[in-house]
């Protein structure tokens, strides 16, 4: 089912979505790789404040390229999602509502997700030249220092996602599997 949503997340909507949708997402998300998850971590256990709020908000695991003239943004792929797996859980207790990556997320990813009713989405990879479209604005707001890795707010429009693990437990990446190994066996 294609959905048209609004983001931030709100819990009814993040509620609302399954395994297998097909999502647009349109207004307000946040990037943060590696060193900036690495970097909130550190805050945290340091009883610092975060340079975001989490509640209700979108994570997506991307460094852009530099922008081209007259673009807001570079290519804007998802980078691989389990390398914030450690950091993962921490955010969603804190309220975040939903993340954007590609591939696989760890048990203690699915159950965060569960337990505070979040979804991840899944980005094409290899696409980023294409998702960077969906980018009408994007300004560093933390860890400038990082480059490529600094915090950014994105302005999105339309912006194509999968839901691939939603607030119930579905696993797309489990389901999709058995699915296909039952057809391949017809």
């Amino acid at each position: 089912m294609d959905r048209h949503i609004s983001v931030p997340l709100k819990d009814e909507t993040a509620a609302s979505l399954r395994a297998g949708d097909y999502v647009y997402l349109t207004g307000t998300i946040y990037t943060a790789r590696d060193a900036a998850h690495k970097r909130m971590a550190e805050i945290l256990a340091g009883g610092g404040q975060l340079p975001l709020e989490m509640e209700h908000n979108v994570i997506y695991y991307m460094g852009p390229s530099p922008a081209r003239e007259g673009r807001p943004i570079g290519s804007a792929g998802p980078t691989t999602a389990s390398r914030m797996d450690k950091y993962a859980p921490a955010l969603l207790d804190l309220g975040l509502k939903g993340m954007i990556g590609k591939g696989k997320r760890s048990r203690e990813v699915k159950e965060a997700l569960v337990r505070n009713g979040a979804v991840y989405f899944a980005a094409v990879g290899g696409a980023g030249a294409l998702l960077s479209r969906s980018v009408t604005d994007s300004q560093v707001i933390a860890y400038d220092d990082l480059g490529t890795e600094a915090i950014r707010r994105l302005e999105i429009r339309d912006f194509p996602v999968i839901v691939v693990m939603d607030s119930v437990g579905n696993d797309l990446y489990e389901t999709a599997v058995h699915e296909y190994s039952r057809e391949w066996k017809g």
